[in-house]
């Protein structure tokens, strides 16, 4: 039954015992979820709990097998293909939903352009689309083209589309995934005054500290089956998480495994400058697990690439158990060392392909025989993948795109270590994945720090660097600012070099 004490605004989008199965495999179980007038409504679960199905029923985009749409009360069939913005609905997909070859003015009003005497009026459209992002806090040039943009400011630009169609209710699916601190903060401040004015937002999202911050009600989804609807005010993050998974998150975090002092140094990155990235340098033991912080933009990314051969040196080098090795992937992946892309469905797994394509892409040495494609050798690597990550879906022959974020997160990281490295850096390792599946990548990353493995995380969450990493180095503006270990990893330190308000030498 849905809470019944979370006020007395009129109800304007409601689905009522909702079920959809694909092919045959039902994925909702009699849900209901009602969104109030100038509510924010949380929608969480587990990756595959089933909250994209529903918030694709919600706005049209998916037809439900039974069950019913109310609008404002009155029963409807929502239209198909995101016409339901006609109706007021708009949806900030988790996947970007913009034309690389279209400007950012252009792209916002794609579908809806302003005219002046049968021509389009781009100084209207332009100033219109500057007026969004200067609400948002957003320094975009309207002016530039959408592929030119970095992932975080493609985030701005389609909650600034969704934002400017004066929409009744605003689905966001993981809209902060990729934003910094200061970019959610003026997406929080936007979302409260369009609250204000009647708008309604249902805010899916894994970063409990957000949901407590943002939202009114919560409801709760748990292998298709609705759980618990209620005022966020009555709960906190221990009790969401509980009832995302059905049992106690005792510990999140692994213990962590200090490195021997004596153990080997595997990876010395000596005076490395990549154009944006200036002289940096840092080492890293065997089974440690090194830990890089900062703000979007700091350069974190750009170092990484640059030791794993996707970006140019410009100076410095690379040392691998001693020996200096190219910039060059292959000769890297030779050595030992593997990179994982914080953008899984952009530059990490081909969407189109089935899991055992994806899973040996870049391994298929290892499993070609004779010249030819080993189809059982392909076969059992898979089972052991899916065996070693718990990637969980009903059929082997599963697209990439139907999969759950956490389980494209999996399938991912079983991707490069099917190439079985000793070094792995790791970017971003559990972006817009359940609390449930970041315990599972946690205690992986343990695990193999345990076997010998060295490894370093990159993430903006900063509990997730100070839970797994022995030591940390923080970057700004392109450069290594610190480097700390033991009582100095905290937030407040990292916060202080991120910041620009301390620097000691890495």
């Amino acid at each position: 039954m849905l809470d019944e004490a979370a006020g007395e605004q009129p109800i304007v989008l409601a689905a009522s015992r909702i079920c959809k199965s694909f092919n045959g495999v039902q994925v909702l179980f009699s849900v209901d979820f009602e969104l109030r007038c100038g509510e924010v409504h949380a929608l969480m679960g587990e990756n595959g709990a089933g909250k994209s199905t529903l918030i694709k029923v919600l706005s049209g985009f998916e037809q439900p097998t039974t069950g019913e749409i109310r609008l404002d009360g009155q029963s409807v069939v929502l239209p198909p293909n995101g016409d339901a913005e006609r109706l007021g609905i708009v949806v900030i997909h988790q996947e970007f939903n913009l034309a690389d070859h279209l400007t950012v003015s252009e792209s916002l009003f794609l579908g809806r352009e302003v005219t002046r005497f049968g021509i389009l009026d781009r100084r209207f459209m332009r100033a219109e689309t500057r007026r969004v992002l200067d609400m948002l806090g957003a320094h975009i040039d309207v002016d530039a083209m959408i592929g030119s943009l970095s992932v975080a400011d493609k985030q701005m630009v389609e909650i600034a589309k969704a934002i400017s169609r004066d929409a009744r209710v605003v689905i966001m699916d993981e809209p902060t995934a990729v934003l910094s601190a200061a970019e959610t903060a003026s997406l929080f401040a936007q979302v409260r005054n369009l609250k204000k004015k009647g708008t309604s937002f249902v805010f899916v999202s894994h970063k409990l500290d957000e949901v407590m911050a943002i939202t009114d009600r919560v409801t709760v989804l748990r292998d298709g089956h609705w759980i618990k609807t209620a005022p966020t005010a009555l709960l906190d993050g221990e009790s969401i998480a509980q009832l995302m998974v059905g049992r106690e998150l005792a510990s999140l975090y692994p213990k962590k495994c200090e490195p021997d002092v004596d153990a080997d140094l595997v990876l010395d990155v000596r005076h490395l400058s990549t154009g944006y990235v200036q002289d940096a340098s840092f080492d890293l033991k065997r089974g440690e697990v090194l830990g890089f912080s900062g703000i979007i933009g700091s350069g974190r990314t750009e170092l990484a690439e640059a030791i794993a051969g996707l970006r140019p040196r410009l100076s410095g080098m690379v040392l691998i158990n001693g020996d200096e090795v190219a910039g060059d992937v292959a000769a890297l992946n030779r050595a030992g060392l593997v990179y994982m892309t914080k953008d899984r469905k952009g530059r990490g797994l081909l969407l189109g392909s089935g899991m055992a394509v994806n899973l040996t892409l870049q391994s298929l040495e290892r499993h070609v025989r004779h010249g030819y494609l080993d189809k059982a050798s392909e076969t059992e690597a898979l089972k052991r993948a899916r065996r070693r990550f718990d990637i969980r879906v009903r059929d082997d022959g599963v697209p990439a795109a139907r999969m759950s974020g956490g389980n494209q997160q999996k399938l991912l990281l079983a991707k490069i270590m099917e190439t079985e490295p000793r070094i792995v850096i790791i970017d971003e390792p559990t972006r817009g994945i359940d609390v449930g599946t970041k315990q599972q990548i946690y205690h992986f990353i343990s695990a193999l720090a345990q076997e010998g493995c060295s490894i370093i995380v990159i993430s903006s969450e900063m509990q997730e660097i100070i839970g797994l990493c022995t030591r940390v180095a923080v970057m700004r503006e392109g450069h290594i600012v610190g480097m700390l270990e033991g009582e100095e990893i905290s937030e407040q330190e990292i916060v202080r070099y991120a910041a620009g308000l301390k620097r000691k030498a890495a």
